[in-house]
Order: C-alpha cells, then sequence, then structure tokens
C-alpha cells in the first residue's frame, strides 16, 4: 500500500498584547461601551485582528496574551526584570480580558499563563508544531521573538510588512537568529531591564559574535577577545571577565522558554467559524454594531 505522505500546515501565532497596547494608546478612551467603560483597546484590536484574517486568510491560528507581568519564572531570577515597567492601568486590564474573550468568540485558540510570558507560550507552541512536521508564522514586531526563526518558523513583522527567515534576521539585527540571546546576554537590552555585561553595547557584542560562535565561545577564550581588531579589544575583554555572572543570567533572561504548559494540537488551532452563542452577546455588551457587520457567519477561506 503506498505511503500517503503528512499534510504540512501553517499555523499563524500571534504576539497578541502588543497590538492591545498599541490600540489602547492611539485611540482615544471616548470610545465606550453602552455602561460608558473606554473600549478603545478592545475596537483597534478587534480592527487588527479581522484585517489579518481577511489579509492572511489563516486556516490555524493562535493568539498568546501576557498575564505575567511582573510574576513570571524570570521574576524569580532576577527581581529587577521588567520592573521598569508600569502595570496596565485599570481600564486596560479589563479590555486586555476582554479582547481575549472576542478573540475565542470569533473561533481563534487563546493562550495565557500567569508564569510564563506569551514570548514562552509563541515558543513553545512553534517548536510543537516544527517537531510534528509543520510551518509556524509568529506574528510581531518583537526583536527578541526573532530568536524563533528556523527552517520551519518565521517572523512576521506586521507593521513593517517584514517577513522573517535566517537571513534578514541576520541583516537587520547583525546576529543569526540562534545568536540573539547571546546578544542579549552580552549588551543588555533596557527595554526590559536585562541587565548585559556592563560596558559593552550592541555594537561590541555584534562584533564579538562575528568572531565567535556564541557567547559560551567568547567566554571560552577572552585571549582571544583581547587580541581581536576591535577598538580597546583588551579592555572589553577585561568588562567581559567582570561581567560573566551578569551575561550568563542576562542570556537566561533573554532565552525564550520552548516548555511552557501550552500545548499546540491542529484541531484546536483550526480558525472555526464565530461561535455566535459567545460572540453576538459580546458584541452587544461592546455595543460594536459595525464591527458585526464586518464578521461573516462562516470564514470565507479557500
Amino acid at each position: 500500500m503506498p505511503h500517503t505522505p503528512r499534510r504540512t500546515h501553517e499555523v499563524h501565532l500571534i504576539d497578541a498584547s502588543p497590538y492591545v497596547f498599541r490600540a489602547y494608546f492611539s485611540l482615544p478612551e471616548t470610545l465606550t461601551d453602552p455602561s460608558g467603560r473606554p473600549v478603545n483597546a478592545v475596537q483597534g484590536f478587534a480592527g487588527f485582528l479581522l484585517q489579518y484574517i481577511a489579509n492572511q486568510r489563516p486556516t490555524h491560528l493562535g493568539l498568546c496574551f501576557d498575564e505575567a507581568l511582573t510574576s513570571s519564572f524570570r521574576n524569580d531570577l532576577y527581581p529587577a526584570y521588567k520592573a521598569q515597567r508600569e502595570l496596565p492601568p485599570e481600564g486596560l486590564e479589563w479590555q486586555l480580558v476582554t479582547c481575549r474573550r472576542l478573540a475565542a468568540a470569533l473561533g481563534a485558540a487563546t493562550y495565557v499563563d500567569g508564569r510564563y510570558e506569551a514570548d514562552d507560550l509563541l515558543g513553545t507552541l512553534a517548536a510543537q508544531l516544527s517537531r510534528k512536521g509543520h510551518r509556524s508564522v509568529v506574528v510581531s514586531n518583537d526583536k527578541d521573538l526573532t530568536q524563533l526563526v528556523d527552517a520551519r518558523t518565521d517572523v512576521f513583522d506586521v507593521v513593517r510588512e517584514r517577513r522573517y527567515d535566517a537571513d534578514l534576521v541576520r541583516e537587520v539585527h547583525g546576529v543569526w537568529p540562534g545568536q540573539v540571546p547571546d546578544l542579549l546576554g552580552l549588551a543588555g537590552d533596557a527595554v526590559d531591564n536585562i541587565p548585559g555585561v556592563p560596558g559593552v553595547g550592541l555594537k561590541t557584542a555584534r562584533a564579538l559574535l562575528g568572531a565567535f560562535a556564541d557567547m559560551d565561545a567568547v567566554y571560552a577564550d577572552l585571549d582571544a577577545v583581547a587580541a581581536l581588531p576591535l577598538r580597546g579589544a583588551a579592555s572589553v575583554a577585561a568588562r567581559l571577565d567582570a561581567g560573566r555572572e551578569l551575561a550568563y543570567l542576562s542570556r537566561e533572561l533573554a532565552t525564550i522558554a520552548r516548555d511552557a504548559p501550552a500545548t499546540a494540537p491542529l484541531p484546536e488551532l483550526k480558525l472555526t467559524r464565530p461561535d455566535r452563542d459567545a460572540l453576538d452577546p459580546l458584541l452587544a455588551e461592546l455595543g460594536f454594531r459595525r464591527l458585526a457587520e464586518r464578521i461573516p457567519a462562516r470564514w470565507d477561506r479557500t
């Protein structure tokens, strides 16, 4: 009996929270539901999601949301991780939950966890899908997520209309996807309050990772670092030696987990028809009459 090859699917995995935040800060709070609560973030996110589905026509879709803003496992490793960020205001917190409800009612799989960030959920789902022979498109403009890029995983920055493969990661960020955690380990990341090695910036870190395969190779031969044709190479080697512990901590903070509590069975990720029993009352609660008209009874997909 002839062997029937397993069909490969492409699954779109959206880093949802940044799109909610962007809508919250770009649309006026005068957009309210019938009870007077602001729904600007929900409205903007809903528009983004519907447009994405219409343009990209995914057959399989998952959305990962952040809940572990100050309670992720990384805060156990380094309490200052993301500590400089303000918590979402009360109005946005409610809207984040409502965006998850809306995405689920539209027929998409949703993921959230109190200990793992959305990045970790995305990385875990992509890894599981890759092991099963499927492709993933991770939708985000977060440079950290480009470490997920491999033969079966692309990162799609919708705003810049960039779809990252390994070569584009190298062109834009100066390192290969697998070196992204090393880059952040050495240079740090002020956005996430990852310290890196004091005195080592992105330019120097990129130069080091151009000369060495990874951060481990850098630390295995600091004498070779001191001999590099790099301005102040001996001082760089000394800074690396003094900041070794911070470098390894920073790389651990910057490395996306692939073992978060999330599963990626294809039937659950298949974009189904909207759940009208959940969707229609939610749209009425939000006062989204015009939005309701944009949602067909069944997604028109090929």
